[in-house]
């Protein structure tokens, strides 16, 4: 059963071809048009889409690359220096929710040694295709589209991995720690460098600030990370988050979005 475009077909296929069973094992096929005719054997008439959609980047893309401190604002709030490269980090997938599904409240029983869990809103930019060393000028023709996302960060282990100059992991990777909207097409977006992002708390705002106080720009960023590894279809990138970001409790319902664009909604588990 294949999942070949936003219409979700399924398919069967009956193969006796050794060598494209070998291809279909390899994945070659589901990045490639192909057709199987019904044949005396009995295929049952199949035709696969050149490429996955985008609308379910969570459900194929590989990898989450996160991005800390990239808003001067931030830096300014929290009397840091300005960083001279991007500081990155990375997210399992199985960190995604979406809307309907719940933020698990970090208690000691689930994540050790937690006792409070921050919001972050967040730029979230999806990867359209496979790319490395990807120059600034080229970058974005490797985005495929956007889409509002949450950061939620362990705050006891992001504090201690911080003071002992160790990675982030911990603060990072809990499961439903990265709400997510809907896909956002790239002509939704004009212009990445002055989007409006907002987050509201229980209905307050806590968070409002635009992309253009990024310290490094999407397409910065893709240049940066792409010396060091691939970027490939459905992977996303979130970067940074804007002052404002505090504590969230059990209850809160968090709101954000981009402004005129998109938003999302989610509850933090009271269980």
């Amino acid at each position: 059963m294949y999942n070949v475009d936003s219409r979700d077909r399924e398919c069967a296929v009956k193969l006796q071809d050794t060598a494209i069973l070998k291809k279909l094992a390899a994945g070659d096929l589901v990045a490639q048009e192909a057709k199987f005719h019904e044949s005396d054997e009995g295929c049952i008439l199949c035709k696969m889409s050149s490429s996955r959609s985008l609308n379910l980047f969570h459900q194929f893309g590989k990898k989450i690359i996160g991005i800390g401190m990239n808003y001067r604002n931030v830096a300014k709030e929290l009397g840091a220096p300005i960083p001279n490269k991007p500081l990155v980090f990375l997210k399992p997938t199985t960190t995604y929710i979406t809307e309907g599904q719940d933020i698990r409240a970090i208690l000691d029983d689930f994540s050790p040694n937690c006792k409070e869990m921050l919001y972050e809103i967040e730029f979230g930019v999806v990867i359209g295709k496979r790319g490395f060393n990807i120059s600034r000028s080229e970058a974005d023709s490797y985005i495929g589209g956007y889409c509002v996302t949450l950061d939620m960060t362990s705050k006891d282990h992001w504090l201690e991995a911080n003071k002992n100059g160790h990675p982030w992991a911990l603060a990072k990777a809990f499961d439903t720690s990265t709400p997510i909207g809907r896909f956002i097409e790239k002509s939704k977006v004009s212009d990445p460098t002055n989007v409006q992002l907002w987050l509201n708390l229980n209905g307050k705002q806590r968070q409002y600030e635009n992309t253009g106080d990024m310290i490094f720009p999407v397409d910065y960023l893709l240049e940066y990370v792409t010396q060091y590894m691939s970027v490939e279809e459905g992977d996303l990138i979130i970067t940074g988050t804007p002052p404002g970001f505090d504590t969230v409790h059990k209850g809160d319902v968090i709101e954000a979005g981009f402004k005129n664009i998109d938003s999302i909604k989610f509850h933090v588990s009271k269980n």
